[in-house]
């Protein structure tokens, strides 16, 4: 972000600066120390944070844990029962008529609810929202060539 008089400046958008117009790409074309020579600066970016879990991306504006962790491990329970409903039918082809369901199958899917079980318990455990949102950018599923 540029910054004049500690007013931001647009890129792409013509400006003035003590009576002189400059063009709508000089931003881009300058070098730094042609921007410093009449006063610009740049500093970072302002860093906007999750908005699934502060209200307006604001850290300092958490939004409740308690209904972001329902949010959360229902999502994990809606994963959970998507990657099990394409084996689904061995287990029911199991029930109704014997036939067995291949084992690395079985291990996948055990795979499968032992993730949702430990995904789920360390939504619960989170002290915070900030933890909270650690758990969540770290939820991790198996995949069958794992097993």
């Amino acid at each position: 972000m540029f910054l004049l008089n500690n007013q931001p400046l647009s890129i792409d958008t013509p400006f003035t600066v003590n009576g002189i117009q400059y063009p709508a790409n000089w931003l881009r074309l300058t070098s730094a120390e042609e921007k410093a020579a009449i006063g610009i600066t740049e500093i970072p970016d302002p860093v906007r944070e999750d908005d699934r879990f502060y209200w307006n991306g604001v850290k300092a504006n958490p939004r409740p844990l308690e209904t972001l962790k329902a949010q959360f491990t229902a999502q994990v329970k809606d994963t959970t029962n998507k990657m099990l409903a394409p084996t689904d039918w061995m287990i029911i082809r199991k029930a109704e008529r014997d036939v067995d369901v291949p084992e690395n199958i079985v291990a996948y899917r055990e795979a499968i609810v032992d993730a949702c079980t430990t995904n789920e318990t360390a939504i619960e455990n989170a002290s915070d929202v900030e933890a909270l949102q650690s758990v969540v950018y770290a939820l991790s599923w198996p995949t069958l060539e794992e097993v």
